[in-house]
């Protein structure tokens, strides 16, 4: 499988093109100079893997994400939102790195091609021979001896797998569970081929490489179990090739304002010209989102007027900037206050309840 690059449709791509990298240049330099700008960032994370899940027709709620992520989660996750969790766990890894890390060999590609062996019985076998466990005929008939050299065996596999004996090493698709992975599905050449198309498209308006790039992955389906991964790097290649220096573009925010059937069309200049508008709408709705928080944080500061220094509340506006919701036990722990305390500090700053039940109740930014 090859994707062509051939034949590109340059003079109806270029206007588009020159109007989305104006539109993330100008939210990257208000990101950058911003006060808000941690807080941003980690609101358009959580964002961001939700509508990814939503672009792939998965849904997932912004809370449960939200509350999962702290470890407060009421119920057990769901595949969804575990899949959503990683999602926001890589983009946080993406922009905590130095810009060209995450296309590099040693990149978040990296562990997204390794599988861990599945032969579990030769590493018990192993680690049995290594302690001496391999069969002592003299303990046969003792059921104390043999009771304990399985216990010795049992912790022998377990310190082995904590500490990194069992090393994921890099397999073929015929090497893999054939219940989880189609044997005759090669990631290692589909990766390839993408990153020729990468090698290939250098000399590319960023935001053009980035279009043909995520186009590209869709088309090459390189990763059997991670199609949100190609969006991400997409992103990245716009962080490493210094359009979006301060943030990682929210590109599934921008999908999913986009038809589906502009998407997913068997054109594909109608593809491309999508995932354009993809961009730049994603850009656009990362300037109302800071302008709407920027306001927001106006308005509860004037609130501090009178307040004693020992006040806890500017920790809790920094806070419920930096989270799409907060839980009165999230408030708890970040301030280090009762639960109680909790309730009367976020009653006093007049924010927006969300659940309107008594026993669990969250809020967010009006």
């Amino acid at each position: 499988m090859r994707y062509d690059l051939a034949k590109l449709p340059i003079a109806t791509l270029f206007v588009p093109v020159s109007a989305a990298t104006a539109a993330l240049t100008r939210l990257d330099e208000r990101i950058a100079r911003s006060p808000l700008r941690d807080g941003w960032i980690a609101r358009s994370h959580f964002g961001d893997a939700v509508a990814s899940l939503w672009v792939d027709g998965e849904l997932v709620h912004l809370e449960d994400l939200v509350l999962h992520d702290a470890s407060m989660g009421v119920r057990a996750p769901t595949h969804e939102l575990t899949i959503a969790h990683d999602v926001l766990r890589t983009r946080r890894r993406i922009l905590a790195n130095e810009p060209g890390w995450a296309l590099s060999n040693d990149g978040v590609l990296r562990g997204r091609m390794v599988d861990a062996p599945s032969d579990t019985g030769a590493l018990v076998q192993a680690s049995g021979q290594e302690d001496g466990l391999d069969g002592d005929e003299d303990d046969d008939d003792d059921p104390l001896a043999k009771q304990l050299a399985e216990m010795d065996a049992v912790l022998a596999r377990s310190e082995a797998l904590m500490s990194g004996v069992n090393q994921p090493m890099r397999t073929s698709g015929r090497d893999r569970n054939p219940f989880v992975y189609e044997p005759d599905w090669d990631e290692e050449s589909r990766l390839d081929e993408w990153r020729s198309v990468l090698a290939e498209t250098e000399a590319l308006p960023p935001v053009l490489r980035a279009v043909l790039l995520l186009d590209a992955w869709d088309q090459l389906q390189v990763l059997q179990h991670a199609p949100w991964l190609g969006r991400m790097l997409a992103g990245a290649l716009l962080r490493e090739t210094g359009i979006c220096m301060s943030h990682l573009v929210a590109v599934n925010l921008g999908l999913k304002q986009v038809q589906r059937e502009r998407r997913a069309s068997r054109d594909r200049d109608t593809r491309l010209l999508a995932f354009v508008d993809a961009f730049k709408l994603a850009a656009e709705l990362g300037l109302k989102e800071h302008d709407r928080l920027l306001l927001a944080r106006q308005q509860m500061q004037h609130r501090l007027a009178g307040r004693r220094t020992s006040s806890k509340l500017p920790q809790l506006i920094e806070l419920v900037l930096a989270r799409p919701m907060v839980s009165a036990g999230m408030i708890a722990e970040e301030l280090g206050v009762t639960t109680q305390g909790a309730l009367k500090i976020a009653a006093a700053l007049n924010l927006r309840e969300l659940t309107g039940r008594g026993r669990f109740r969250a809020w967010g930014v009006l």
